[in-house]
């Protein structure tokens, strides 16, 4: 995760910005254009990182380790490539890879 990639990201933290109780929120999702540039960065940060994997029967994220085979996609397609981690409040989050967009995103 490079430097122009967090500052296009667009999110809020803080004390009373939600009513949901903290670590109750799974599945948030942060694209990356490097899968293995932006884990190695993080992990570098201290954050405690999943593996990368991808999904044993394509892109799809099922949230649970079902299908999960360890290592980014064979090809690198896009959507193919995760990682996850959880926050300090326990809510959870997966990495993505996008390397090309889906038409009209």
């Amino acid at each position: 995760m490079t430097g122009d990639e967090l500052g296009r990201a667009r999110l809020r933290f803080g004390t009373g910005v939600t009513t949901a109780a903290p670590g109750s929120v799974q599945g948030l999702h942060l694209i990356v254009s490097d899968i293995v540039a932006a884990h190695a960065e993080l992990t570098d940060r201290g954050v405690p990182m999943g593996e990368i994997f991808h999904d044993a029967d394509g892109a799809f994220h099922r949230g649970t380790e079902e299908g999960r085979v360890g290592g980014p996609h064979p090809q690198r397609t896009s959507y193919g490539s995760l990682a996850a981690f959880s926050d300090p409040d326990g809510n959870g989050w997966v990495l993505r890879e996008v390397t090309t967009r889906l038409p009209g995103r």
